[in-house]
């Protein structure tokens, strides 16, 4: 991408050598049990495909779109722009997303999924940008953990640009 003075933050085989290590903990811990795996779109997409294929846990998947954003400011308080299609009550339930930073969108899908009665709940994200949490959420397996910085390619975008780059970079601020 021209247009995006973009820095590589991580090659595409160092993304899927970690995607793996985390579909190793999730098969691990979810041993003869089938998961709703909820994805978190649009960002989340890439990984998820990644992430599913490498586990061996059978699963069912759902797909979830959420705003919490107006302009460039969270509210803190969840749009559902698409909603679950099937119950999640008395299912174990994945939430697979793409970045968690301040922490008010995961935590209040988390809050709303859990109104839904699953059995259990857990969060997987690719990238976590600790440093920038407003909220206490829990996230179960994380891929990398991130600097503060505007990342782009594998699902991030600007502006719906770079989405499909195979690797994940960052504006030069």
């Amino acid at each position: 991408m021209e247009e995006l003075d973009l820095k590589v933050m991580y090659e595409q085989d160092e993304i899927q050598k970690r995607i793996k290590e985390v579909a190793e903990q999730i098969d691990n811990d979810y041993k003869g049990k089938e998961i709703t795996v909820i994805c978190v779109l649009k960002g989340a997409i890439f990984f998820t495909v990644d992430l599913v294929t490498k586990m061996k846990t059978p699963i069912k998947l759902e797909m979830m779109q959420v705003s919490s954003y107006v302009g460039t400011k969270s509210t803190g308080n969840i749009t559902i722009k698409k909603d679950l299609e099937s119950s999640i009550e008395g299912k174990d339930v994945l939430i697979v997303e793409d970045i968690v930073d301040t922490g008010r969108t995961l935590k209040c899908l988390k809050d709303y999924l859990l109104s839904k009665k699953p059995n259990s709940l857990k969060i997987a994200v690719l990238t976590d940008k600790a440093e920038r949490r407003e909220v206490d959420i829990h996230v179960d397996y994380v891929g990398f953990v991130i600097p503060n910085k505007f990342v782009v390619g594998y699902g991030f975008d600007v502006d719906e640009k770079g989405r499909n780059l195979p690797y994940i970079g960052y504006l030069e601020e």
